[in-house]
């Protein structure tokens, strides 16, 4: 189809030419045609480059957005368990030794399971002192209860994974665990996997592009923009929680979402 643009300067270019033999003198006629000539050429030189850049401007800003995921199971690499007990008597010194006697209870129980003496140690301990009044605000007794945590820290997952199954063995010592009292276990190695999980999202995010691309007739080009999303680590069978008497799941599942602009030829 022919350019309208172009048309319309040659036309215009005519109409010049045209004015030119009519007005200018004989012995300047020809140098006016002449530069008529070239103001004309130069017109539609000018109109085509310009046409021809707003389209290639045009090519250029084509493109698509589409997320890419990858995931991936892992197994937890690292086992924390914070244990919470207390004890209440009516007097300090008898809540306190209540209390020594459930710490070398739980330490028993975890050595005799093969855990290093090290792997268990003491992160807290609170007094309470609980008064009880009568109706007119007297303090008709007097009661101190004593918060102990221990936790312990392992990269034995399989070990860890026994003590959970086995942790009723406590209450049967005597110890009395309170809620939050659940192993946690996480992986610490995100960064080694990354690299690669970070490749299959973008593998996967370019698939789904060229099916777009084929869908509509054109091609995927190199990438435009791109996003890194945020890596999400959770249990792989759902969350169960972790308060007393439940227990984290060491199977994990990594997860990236990546959003990508691809050019479209």
């Amino acid at each position: 189809m022919p350019d309208s643009n172009t048309d319309t300067d040659s036309e215009a270019a005519a109409d010049s030419q045209t004015f030119l033999a009519r007005m200018a003198p004989k012995g300047a006629l020809r140098p006016a045609l002449a530069f008529a000539g070239l103001l004309a050429v130069g017109m539609i030189a000018g109109s085509y480059l310009l046409g021809e850049g707003l389209h290639r401007f045009k090519g250029a800003d084509r493109s698509v957005t589409v997320r890419g995921v990858a995931e991936r199971e892992v197994l937890a690499d690292l086992a924390t368990w914070t244990i919470s007990y207390a004890a209440t008597a009516p007097d300090l010194a008898s809540a306190q030794a209540s209390v020594d006697h459930d710490s070398q209870e739980i330490r028993t129980f975890f050595s005799g399971l093969g855990f290093p003496a090290d792997a268990l140690q003491p992160t807290g301990v609170n007094v309470t002192i609980n008064k009880e009044r009568d109706s007119a605000g007297n303090v008709v007794a007097t009661t101190f209860t004593v918060n102990q945590r221990m936790a312990l820290r392992t990269n034995d997952i399989k070990r860890a994974e026994s003590a959970v199954h086995r942790q009723f063995d406590l209450v049967r010592r005597g110890v009395l665990l309170e809620e939050g009292s659940g192993m946690a276990y996480t992986f610490t190695k995100l960064n080694a996997i990354k690299p690669a999980m970070i490749a299959e999202a973008t593998r996967d995010a370019r698939m789904g592009a060229e099916q777009f691309a084929k869908d509509s007739g054109t091609g995927v080009g190199g990438i435009k923009n791109a996003t890194q999303g945020y890596f999400e680590v959770s249990a792989r069978d759902g969350d169960s929680g972790g308060g007393w008497g439940v227990s984290d799941s060491p199977f994990k599942k990594v997860r990236v979402v990546t959003t990508i602009d691809f050019y479209l030829r």
